[in-house]
């Protein structure tokens, strides 16, 4: 006979992961730590990135880098309002693949043509899904 169980496990993430030496990034005047504007850290302050080229590969990365699940949204035009101080990122463009937002090509930190009305923002789904399959098989004798 051979069984298969299958645990489907939710985990809500109380934070991003550790030990990584990327500028950090948050969300900002969202609901809840999983959506809002997209802010990251560099060089001491913190600042909002341009929408421009802002699609769900971006977003998806910034939802791994907060351990916040897979994106749902990109959002443009400062769904969350717009930020204050420095647009630090533009033109940012991702594989999908990277494991932080400053991995992501991008035309330089603080270098941008945007103003804070084109503040990207993203929702994500608030929490990671594990699939994991267990494989049980019991001989006949």
């Amino acid at each position: 006979a051979f069984l298969l169980i299958t645990f489907w496990i939710w985990l809500s993430n109380s934070g991003p992961w550790p030990g990584n030496n990327q500028p950090s990034v948050r969300l900002a005047d969202g609901k809840g730590r999983c959506s809002g504007r997209v802010e990251v850290f560099y060089e001491g302050t913190w600042g909002t990135v341009c929408d421009d080229h802002w699609e769900l590969k971006e977003a998806g990365v910034v939802c791994r880098q907060l351990g916040c699940g897979r994106a749902l949204s990109a959002l443009h035009g400062a769904h969350f309002g717009p930020g204050l101080g420095k647009i630090l990122l533009d033109n940012v463009q991702c594989t999908g693949k990277e494991s932080h937002l400053g991995q992501c090509p991008h035309v330089g930190w603080d270098a941008h043509n945007c103003g804070h009305q084109e503040d990207a923002g993203v929702i994500c789904s608030g929490s990671l899904f594990l699939f994991l399959n267990f494989y049980y098989s019991e001989l006949k004798h």
